[in-house]
Formats: structure tokens, C-alpha cells, sequence
């Protein structure tokens, strides 16, 4: 596929989700869609310059409830599965069989975790920089360790509660990520709002505290489904896409995770950390559409069952 001719222009569009209205960034082209979901604490404009590559592929783009132009929560405990019923609900407003689940950081295991339960409907599974339970490579950055540990939480929404102790939280987390809160970067255009707000949206601080809270225990559940097989038994192509530099959620954590499916593959990307599909999104480009060519190719291959 071609990606020399621009394909239409994307569209904005509300759906309704389990518990308020999602935003999502709609390009119109072929199917079956990738549908692209953010993780910690960012939103879905972490793919704007990847979507118009991925022309003439149907893109779509997803905030969570909670964060970017999407609606906003009650104050309250988060329920793990909410964002799996998110999924479900995007492709059934939109009356999509089928989809490429392509998730990023925290929503790798919510992307995971809808594969398991409706295998049928992803045609791919596409992870970048994610994670999957409690891997002894997995190192959570410290404003998300901070934020998880309930016997910091006083400390934490007291940081949090002051405007300059937040915007220096940001700031470290970001330097440790090796990038800047410049204007036009991914820190200035999808991360800053989350904590500060926007012209478009108000912060993300409910949605940010509620999912901290539930991290360490979404973990264990995770390390439940590794226990059982459930990864390696699922049947269907899975392709993960790592920024080497990423210092966090690392190479040696991508090549653990790869270990965890059958038959997965993996692809590292030099000269991204955190982010590779801004970093790197011609290039994040190119080794989706080949992961989907060759997926394709060898569902047509495969001899009928039965």
C-alpha cells in the first residue's frame, strides 16, 4: 500500500462508553480499522503523526473516559474491566466487526485483556512500549510509584494538589523519558493537559488518581492470566514495537513479553524511547503495514479448519 497520496482528512466524533462520552479521531479508509489507544497520562494526540500515514487504512484514534476530549468521571474507584467495555463499545457504535487493537504503555493490557475475552473481533494485536504484569524487567517510572503506593497517597495528593509541585513532577518525569515540555513536542501537546488542563479540555487528575490506584492490583490479575496460559494460548497475531531507548518499559521487557505469546514478533526501533510512533512514525509506519501484509498473507495461506 502506498502511502505517497494523502488519504481523507480525520474527523473528530463522540460515542457513547460504558460511563460518559469517548472522543475518537476518525480517518476513513479500508478496513479492518486499527483502533489506537493511549496509555499514562496521555491521550490519544500521541498518534498525530502517525495516522496520516497510515493512509489508505481506516485509523481511529480513542481518548479514555477521563482524559483528552473525552468525558469526564465521577471521583471514585476505577473498575478494571471499564476500559475493556470501552473497546467493545467503540466497535459496536461504529458496527465494526473486527479491528487492529494497537495499544501503548497502560493500555497494552486493557488491549490484551479484550483480545482474550473477544478474540474473534481483533484481527491483530499491535503493542508498543507496554507492559503485562509484574516482570521482573518492568521498571515503573517514580511519579507512577509514587501515585500507585497507597501508603504514599497523602504525600502524593498533597504533591499532586499544589500547581508547582505537580508542574516539577511533570517536568522530572518527562527529562527521565528524555524528552521536553516544548511547544509542539508530545509532552507539550498530549501530556501537559492531562495535569493542567487545556483549551479544549479540563486535567485528567480524577482519571490519573483513580487508575494509580488500581495499578498494583490490575497487575496481579495480569500475572493471573500468565499463570493460566491465557497469553500463550491466544490465537491470533500479535507484533510488538518497542523504542529502544525507552529506559522504562525497555528491550529486555519487550523481549519478555514476546516470550509470553506464541509466536510473536518483535521490532525494536532505534533512536525512539517511550513513544516510537512520534518519534519514528515513518518508520512505525512502515513496520505496521508490513505486520499486517504478512498476517495477511498467511491467514491466506493457513488451510481451511475442519
Amino acid at each position: 500500500m502506498s502511502r505517497n497520496i494523502p488519504g481523507p482528512a480525520a474527523t473528530s466524533r463522540s460515542v457513547p462508553g460504558p460511563n460518559g462520552r469517548l472522543h475518537i479521531t476518525d480517518q476513513p479508509g479500508e478496513g479492518p480499522p486499527l483502533v489506537l489507544l493511549h496509555g499514562f497520562p496521555d491521550d490519544s494526540r500521541i498518534y498525530d503523526r502517525l495516522i496520516p500515514l497510515l493512509s489508505p487504512r481506516r485509523a481511529l484514534a480513542l481518548d479514555w473516559l477521563g482524559y483528552g476530549r473525552s468525558g469526564r468521571a465521577a471521583p471514585g474507584p476505577v473498575d478494571p474491566r471499564d476500559h475493556v467495555r470501552s473497546i467493545g463499545a467503540v466497535l459496536d457504535s461504529l458496527e465494526l466487526a473486527q479491528a487492529v487493537l494497537v495499544g501503548h504503555d497502560a493500555s497494552g493490557p486493557d488491549a490484551v485483556d479484550f483480545a482474550l475475552t473477544e478474540p474473534g473481533r481483533v484481527a491483530h494485536l499491535i503493542l508498543f512500549n507496554t507492559y503485562y504484569g509484574h516482570a521482573p524487567m518492568l521498571r515503573l517510572p517514580e511519579l507512577i510509584r509514587l501515585l500507585a503506593d497507597p501508603d504514599f497517597a497523602p504525600l502524593a495528593d498533597a504533591m499532586i494538589g499544589d500547581p508547582n509541585q505537580r508542574r516539577w513532577l511533570v517536568a522530572h518525569t518527562a527529562t527521565r523519558f528524555g524528552l521536553t515540555l516544548g511547544e509542539g513536542g508530545v509532552g507539550a501537546v498530549s501530556i501537559a493537559p492531562q495535569f493542567f488542563g487545556g483549551a479544549d479540555q479540563s486535567d485528567a487528575l480524577t482519571a490519573i488518581r483513580a487508575w494509580t490506584g488500581a495499578l498494583y492490583a490490575a497487575l496481579d490479575e495480569q500475572d493471573g492470566h500468565i499463570a493460566a496460559g491465557h497469553l500463550a494460548a491466544l490465537d491470533l497475531p500479535v507484533t510488538l514495537v518497542f523504542g529502544a531507548r525507552d529506559e522504562y518499559l525497555n528491550p529486555d521487557l519487550a523481549r519478555h513479553l514476546a516470550g509470553l505469546f506464541s509466536g510473536a514478533e518483535l521490532r525494536l526501533v532505534e533512536d525512539a524511547s517511550h513513544w516510537p510512533q512520534w518519534d519514528q512514525p515513518d518508520l512505525v509506519a512502515r513496520i505496521v503495514e508490513e505486520a499486517l501484509s504478512e498476517s495477511r498473507s498467511a491467514s491466506r495461506r493457513s488451510p481451511p479448519s475442519g
